[in-house]
């Protein structure tokens, strides 16, 4: 069953050129901090 009146979360990773890299839907707002600095450096990007 869908949650109603919840929000979802989405984290996109745009590169300097514009161009997307990679979408997360799968956004756990407890450690989305951590989560986006993780993949930041898997992405090889500052």
């Amino acid at each position: 069953m869908p949650l109603v009146g919840v929000a979802k979360r989405w984290t996109f990773y745009i590169g300097a050129d514009g161009r997307i890299l990679f979408v997360d839907k799968d956004v756990k707002t407890s450690s989305a901090g951590n989560d986006i600095a993780a993949k930041l450096a898997a992405l090889g990007l500052p």
